[in-house]
């Protein structure tokens, strides 16, 4: 459809332009600098210490503990990455990373994930959100996103009711064709390089799936149908997970072999 071109060609160039690739060896458009994602992440994590009192220095204290052990596995300059984990006291189950290396874990996660093995996946989950640049892809997808509907709002005339109604459609395929997938698929990407990531440093990543299935067990059910939702359901998580298993259990039986066993003691 000839309407659709200008949209192609916004996405087509800014891929050419920003063209990157994931550790999982999948291209990304990253049109953001580090500096200026970095700095938005200081801000944003600065904004929720305030929001969001800390928890205490026990369970500080065990996170730690379960991040400095990740972290040292990671290749040197991303090891040298000012990372920043802290714990805040709120029950909702959640963690979150942001750019330049700070993250956060909610002590309602603590209630979810049992262990250390369980948590080290949670970390290493949000850890590799960092390291696969997916604040920056998804930055960056929305901003082609809505840059190329602009123009062909500009261009097609689309200022009609009609038109109007048309660009709605569109938004609304932009945001579950575009948007929310990337967030799913950086979902899955997150668990993958999280899953190997704790095996390299000596946690049990079958552990992995447990924590998933903890969290169907809190959840209740209620989550939105897998389409319209911004993260994979558990179901789809744990096949993910089951899928690099095999690999991940081979490197967790090299770090252990290797010495690798940490030991953080639970609050």
């Amino acid at each position: 459809m000839r309407w659709l071109r200008p949209l192609a060609l916004t996405a087509l160039c800014a891929s050419i332009a920003a063209c990157s690739t994931s550790p999982t060896g999948r291209s990304q458009l990253l049109l953001l600098s580090n500096d200026q994602l970095n700095q938005m992440g200081q801000q944003a994590f600065a904004q929720y210490q305030q929001d969001v009192p800390g928890a205490d220095q026990a369970s500080h204290r065990y996170v730690q503990c379960i991040t400095d052990a990740i972290i040292d596995v990671l290749p040197s300059e991303q090891r040298n990455l000012d990372w920043q984990i802290r714990v805040f006291e709120s029950e909702q189950p959640n963690a979150f990373a942001l750019p330049g290396g700070y993250m956060g874990v909610n002590t309602g996660m603590l209630d979810i994930a049992t262990n250390q093995n369980q948590l080290a996946s949670v970390v290493g989950h949000e850890i590799g959100h960092v390291l696969a640049n997916h604040a920056n892809e998804r930055a960056s997808t929305q901003s082609a996103t809505s840059l190329g509907l602009s123009v062909l709002s500009s261009t097609s005339g689309m200022q009609t009711p009609g038109g109007q109604q048309l660009m709605g459609v569109l938004g609304m395929g932009a945001e579950y064709g575009i948007a929310l997938p990337f967030s799913r698929r950086h979902e899955s990407e997150a668990d993958a390089i999280g899953l190997q990531l704790m095996a390299q440093a000596g946690f049990d990543p079958r552990e992995s799936i447990t924590l998933w299935e903890n969290m169907q067990a809190a959840s209740g059910g209620g989550a939105p149908p897998a389409w319209m939702s911004t993260h994979p359901s558990q179901g789809q998580r744990i096949e993910g997970l089951q899928a690099n298993m095999d690999q991940a259990l081979a490197s967790y039986e090299q770090a252990r072999n290797s010495g690798q066993t940490p030991d953080c003691p639970r609050p």
